[in-house]
């Protein structure tokens, strides 16, 4: 009777682990795997406004875990978590004359209008050794903090980062830019957030 109970435990508890290692697997594959039910809508924003795709694919996933439906506290809207004036200023450069800021919720248009938002950040930084950090605390926390941290007059990104006044902003920088670089190596950024 004892090695019967003893062998309905070990078979449980190798049940367990199976079962803790699967859904490991399935947390750790969930990135890759929105990229890629996304990725039309992504290459094409990355190639049209000169973004890394895998880029805007870690901003995303930052900013809403690829969430079309999110709305922010402040009003942001979608995927990439768009202000609805960024989202016009878009559109007119866009010479798109019936936009709808309630189109932000379509997973393609708010790819498109969040890239050109962060594009233009990029280029604005351009001039920095590299101007992600930079241009993603544009993007978190709008122009004029940007450029506010920028007068601390940071030798490098790193500096620039460390010099971030709030602590999310700093946090967000260094998530998203962590998540773009261990893209499609999920073992080196899985656990660490």
């Amino acid at each position: 009777m004892k090695a019967a109970h003893r062998l309905f435990r070990g078979i449980l508890l190798v049940f367990a682990w199976m079962s803790i290692l699967l859904a490991l697997g399935c947390w750790a594959y969930r990135f890759e795997w929105c990229y890629y039910r996304n990725r039309e809508s992504i290459d094409a924003a990355a190639v049209r406004y000169q973004v890394p795709a895998k880029l805007i694919a870690a901003v995303i996933w930052q900013e809403t875990r690829f969430n079309s439906q999110c709305r922010g506290n402040a009003g942001e809207m979608g995927f990439m978590q768009i202000m609805p004036a960024s989202a016009m200023e878009w559109a007119k450069v866009e010479h798109i004359t019936d936009f709808n800021p309630s189109s932000l919720f379509d997973p393609g248009t708010n790819i498109l209008a969040g890239t050109w938002y962060l594009g233009r950040a990029i280029k604005r930084w351009s001039n920095q050794s590299d101007p992600l950090p930079y241009a993603l605390a544009e993007y978190n926390a709008g122009r004029s903090n940007a450029i506010r941290w920028n007068r601390a007059n940071p030798q490098n990104s790193q500096e620039f980062t460390s010099v971030i006044s709030y602590p999310s902003t700093r946090t967000y920088v260094k998530k998203v830019l962590r998540n773009y670089r261990a893209f499609g190596q999920p073992w080196k950024r899985w656990g660490k957030e």
